[in-house]
C-alpha cells in the first residue's frame, strides 16, 4: 500500500475526507463502510453500502480496558467473519476510554488486520452518539456501562467531561447504579434493618444468602464492572415498584448526568443540544426525566433523547469533509 491507504487511527476531530466541492451536498464515499460500536459488554458492527445497512451482528467487546488485547483481537474476527464479505473502503470505530492519539491507534491496530486495505478512523464513542442524534454540534452523554459527555461548537472546539473509568468516576452509570444497590444493602446490614425490596433482589440475583457476602463477591475476580452494571436492572425495577431508595439512585443518576452536560457546555459556550444515549440514557425513563429536570434548572432546555443506535451516527461522520459542516 502507499503512505496514504494505510490504515490510519484518527482521534476525534479528525474525520475522513468525503469528496464534493463547495455548495454541494455531503454523500457517503464510495464502497462498503464498516461501523463499530465498541462497549464495555460488547461489540456492535454494522456494514453499510449506498448508504444501507446490508449487516448488523454483535460480538463480546473489543475495548481493551475490559478484556484483554488477545480477546478483543477474537473476538474482533468473530465479527468481521460475520460482517466483512468483501473489500472494505472505511471503518469507523467509537469506544469508550479513546482519550489519545496513542488509544486510538493501539485499537485501529487491532481492527486493521480484519480489513485490510481500508482507512480505520477511531473515536471516543460519544462522538458517534452525537452523530446519530443527528447533531454536528452540542453534547452526547452516554448512560451506559460507563458514563461521559463529549461535545463540539460550531468553531470545531472540543470539550469532554467525565469518562474517567469506573475506578474514578463514571457517576450516573449502569456500574454506578450496581455498585450503590450494593452499598444500599450493606448499609442496611450495618444498621441492623431488615432486608428490603432491592437488597433480596441483589442477593438472588448474586446467589448469596447474606449481604455481608457482597462484599467478597465484590472483590472477588469473578465479578467485575460488567457483572455489577448488569445489576443496574434492579434498582429500575424496583424503583419502577415503588421502592424509594432506588427511586432516589435514579434520581441521583440524572442529576451527575446533567451535571457532566452542563461541564461540557460551558467549555463551549453553548447551550445545546444534549443528546443522552447509550443503554441507560435510551431506556429508563425516570433517569430521562431527572436527566431533563437538572438541565432544565440550568436553563438548558434543547435535550433529546436518542433514538437509533449510536453505530448509525457512522454515515455522517463519514460524510463530514474534516470534522466540521
Amino acid at each position: 500500500m502507499t503512505d496514504t491507504e494505510r490504515p490510519q487511527a484518527e482521534p476525534s476531530g479528525n474525520q475522513p475526507e468525503t469528496g464534493g466541492g463547495p455548495g454541494t451536498a455531503p454523500r457517503t464515499p464510495a464502497g462498503a463502510i464498516i461501523g463499530l460500536d465498541i462497549g464495555g459488554t460488547k461489540t456492535r458492527g454494522v456494514r453499510f453500502e449506498d448508504g444501507a445497512a446490508v449487516a448488523d451482528q454483535s460480538a463480546g467487546s473489543a475495548n481493551v480496558q475490559n478484556v484483554t488485547p488477545e480477546q478483543a483481537a477474537l473476538n474482533l474476527a468473530n465479527l468481521f467473519a460475520r460482517i466483512g464479505g468483501g473489500p472494505v473502503a472505511q471503518v469507523y470505530a467509537g469506544a469508550g476510554g479513546i482519550d489519545t492519539d496513542d488509544d486510538a491507534a493501539a485499537l485501529a491496530a487491532l481492527i486493521a488486520p480484519h480489513a485490510p486495505g481500508a482507512k480505520v478512523t477511531v473515536v471516543h464513542d460519544s462522538r458517534l452518539l452525537l452523530a446519530a442524534g443527528g447533531a454536528s454540534t452540542g453534547v452526547a452523554v452516554i448512560a451506559g456501562t460507563g458514563s461521559a459527555a463529549w461535545g463540539r461548537n460550531a468553531a470545531g472546539e472540543e470539550a469532554r467531561a467525565g469518562g474517567w473509568g469506573y475506578l474514578l468516576g463514571d457517576e450516573g452509570s449502569g456500574y454506578w447504579l450496581g455498585r450503590e444497590a450494593v452499598r444500599h444493602s450493606l448499609r442496611r446490614m450495618n444498621q441492623g434493618l431488615p432486608t428490603d425490596q432491592l437488597t433480596a433482589a441483589l442477593l438472588a440475583a448474586c446467589g448469596v444468602d447474606h449481604p455481608n457476602r457482597l462484599i467478597a463477591l465484590f472483590h472477588s475476580p469473578e465479578t467485575g464492572r460488567r457483572f455489577w452494571a448488569q445489576q443496574a436492572r434492579l434498582v429500575v425495577d424496583a424503583a419502577a415498584a415503588g421502592h424509594e431508595a432506588s427511586q432516589e439512585l435514579l434520581d441521583q443518576a440524572g442529576k451527575d448526568l446533567a451535571d457532566l452536560a452542563a461541564q461540557a457546555l460551558r467549555k463551549l459556550g453553548i447551550q445545546g443540544p444534549v443528546i443522552l444515549g447509550s443503554g441507560l440514557g435510551m431506556n429508563v425513563v425516570p433517569l430521562q426525566d431527572a436527566f431533563r429536570k437538572y438541565l432544565a434548572a440550568d436553563g438548558i432546555t434543547e435535550v433529546r433523547v436518542l433514538d437509533q443506535d449510536p453505530v448509525f451516527g457512522v454515515l455522517q461522520l463519514v460524510r463530514e469533509p474534516s470534522g466540521t459542516e
